[in-house]
């Protein structure tokens, strides 16, 4: 059966009539299942006929054994009410997405072996893509237009002219789609000029360019290197992205609808990125790289014309304005009110939240329990963690030694090949924090990415070896994982202490490592935090340090369920719970200082908070109606 969209010289076909794709990215496991109707609904009322998703391998296969289609992972739901909501669909499977998503969609168990090549004609990686497509494609393809469904197109890859020039890789996904029953057009996507299109495309698939500004120039460029072709701007940047530790980023209403009336005006297809951000619910964030680890928030708002919570933005209105003059739309108050949407959704207003109780988790048996022992620190993808904190701890003997001034020191920790941030205990001191971010809290950066990651011991000598001398103590070093980068290079790489632990002269072997999958801990952190002897006010200086890491339990009561945000302007650095359900890391470093909390989550009556806080005993939380974003 021929595929439902044609491309031709003078544009698409679709059954036969001229036909402009106006296509807004929501995707769908970054919006609550319950809401994926509503944000739909936002998209048709923008002016939009199809909607564009990827898809996040790592949300179906969390490990080798585990393949679901559940729940936030509901891929052939989100079509259906798409379907119904009227929109046609485009999807993109990957398997690598970028998407400023944990390890660009890869879940973090396929670099368990350390010599697999992502992204190439490899055969190990290829296997493990061809058992993931085996069970991924089937669910798009009965969901095609041809079948009845409202798939009307499927990407090959993502953006491959920014990575590689393997035209075996590309050729056998394509062929894979296809051999699995994609029977609609097949398109690349790549970056505006010759450099990422000559790489980037493959016979039998249809390039289309990402870009967010400059649009007649990338006519220009596509009259020379796309000639009779249809154009489509798959990934129209009508905002970005924010790292922790940068300026929270916006665009101009007006510059953006401005770029957008240059492509429609010119006949140009495009697709929204985003058209809703949402959010990196629990610790999905990816991460960039370049010469340090920039990781990104929770929120992935991404300044879009839907914002994370679904309100309809300025940026939304322009928009719409440009596109009725291309289309016919209905005024916008009527058509909200056919669709049954509010421009803003409810939510709760602002509040106090109350601070209940305040217990330090080095006291709890999570911290002081015994772990299986390896001879080297071994990495997160050793032991199947694909995000959260690792816990390595085993006795060391330090000495102290005496300074030429009669004052005595003691040798710091060394740590090689740490990805990405170390918290360092010895002896249930809190000695410093090593790596990205180390000094976040001071100086609202998140640089520090150097090897080795030194812990300085001389600063603590006098509390741990008081007499001289040397004795053998307890260290303790919780690694976090802060977003394995998603885009370039560094794609692929593995978390925790990778190269070892140096003390002195030489490495130390023999490390206990106990996993903290951190989003499957909500309430078991409950349950520690009533078990233990509270904090009993926030104390500050050395005594601060010694109570972190801190669990902070508390609560506020509303009588409807809403969207929440929670704002996190007086914490530190962790990780929140809501009703037992990880929301999210939050850094006081900013831009982001509130935690989107979607009105699923919330409760009629009391809803519980528990904060994991690694850097700072908070002083308060409240709610408060809007995000926060330096």
């Amino acid at each position: 059966m021929p595929a439902l969209l044609e491309p031709t010289p003078d544009g698409f076909l679709r059954g036969g009539e001229p036909h402009r794709i106006v296509s807004g990215a929501i995707h769908y496991f970054r919006v609550h299942p319950d809401q994926w109707r509503d944000r739909l609904r936002r998209l048709v009322a923008m002016g939009c006929d199809t909607v564009e998703t990827y898809v996040a391998w790592n949300i179906h296969q969390p490990d080798p054994e585990t393949v679901t289609f559940e729940g936030i992972a509901d891929l052939g739901r989100f079509l259906d009410i798409a379907a119904e909501e009227g929109l046609d669909a485009i999807v993109r499977p990957g398997p690598f997405i970028c998407a400023e998503w944990e390890n660009g969609g890869f879940p973090g168990w396929v670099l368990r072996d350390r010599g697999m090549r992502l992204r190439v004609h490899d055969e190990a990686y290829l296997r493990l893509v061809d058992d993931w497509f085996d069970r991924l494609i089937p669910v798009i393809a009965e969901r095609q237009v041809g079948r009845g469904g409202n798939v009307v197109m499927v990407q090959v890859e993502n953006e491959y002219g920014s990575y590689g020039d393997d035209t075996l890789y590309l050729a056998h996904l394509r062929d894979g789609l296809r051999a699995r029953g994609i029977e609609e057009l097949l398109v690349t996507s790549d970056g505006p000029a010759r450099m990422w299109l000559t790489a980037g495309t493959i016979d039998g698939a249809l390039p289309t360019v990402n870009f967010g500004s400059r649009t007649r120039d990338v006519l220009e460029m596509a009259q020379r290197e796309l000639p009779a072709r249809p154009l489509m701007c798959m990934e129209f940047w009508n905002g970005w992205f924010d790292h922790w530790g940068e300026e929270h980023h916006s665009r101009d209403a007006g510059s953006a609808a401005a770029e957008l009336e240059d492509m429609l005006a010119a006949g140009m297809s495009v697709n929204f990125y985003m058209a809703l951000g949402g959010t990196n619910f629990g610790l999905t964030a990816g991460a960039n790289h370049d010469g340090v680890l920039q990781p990104t928030t929770t929120s992935y708002d991404y300044d879009a014309p839907i914002a994370e919570d679904g309100r309809l933005t300025e940026k939304f209105h322009a928009f719409r304005e440009v596109i009725a003059r291309h289309r016919d739309l209905p005024p916008l108050a009527e058509q909200l009110a056919e669709l049954g949407i509010d421009a803003e959704p409810a939510a709760l207003g602002a509040r106090d939240v109350q601070i209940e109780r305040m217990a330090p988790l080095r006291a709890s048996e999570r911290f002081t329990r015994t772990a299986p022992t390896h001879v080297v620190p071994p990495a997160f993808e050793d032991l199947g963690l694909e995000r959260g904190i690792l816990r390595y701890s085993r006795d060391v003997e330090i000495e102290a030694s005496d300074r030429a001034d009669g004052t005595r020191t003691l040798a710091p920790l060394k740590l090689f090949g740490l990805a990405d941030r170390a918290w360092v205990y010895v002896d249930g001191i809190a000695v410093g924090s090593a790596g990205i971010g180390a000094q976040g809290a001071v100086d609202g950066t998140v640089a520090g990415e150097t090897d080795p990651a030194v812990v300085e011991l001389a600063p603590f000598v006098d509390r741990l070896l008081p007499e001289g001398g040397h004795r053998t103590v307890r260290v303790e070093i919780l690694v976090e994982n802060l977003g394995r980068v998603n885009f370039g290079p560094y794609l692929g790489g593995r978390k925790g202490i990778l190269r070892g632990v140096w003390d002195r002269v030489r490495f130390l072997g023999d490390w206990e490592a106990d996993p903290w999958p951190l989003e499957e801990m909500g309430e078991e952190l409950a349950r520690v935090a009533a078990d233990l002897p509270p904090v009993e006010a926030a104390p500050c200086g050395a005594a601060e340090a010694d109570a972190l890491p801190v669990l902070v339990v508390a609560s506020f009561e509303t009588e409807q369920q809403a969207d929440a945000h929670l704002d996190l302007s007086a914490a530190g650095h962790g990780v929140a719970y809501v009703n037992g359900r990880c929301v999210g890391r939050y850094w006081g470093i900013g831009p982001q200082q509130s935690l989107y909390v979607p009105a699923p989550w919330i409760r009629e009556g009391r809803n519980e908070v528990l904060l994991l806080d690694l850097d700072r005993v908070p002083s308060r939380l409240r709610l408060v109606d809007r995000p926060l974003f330096d």
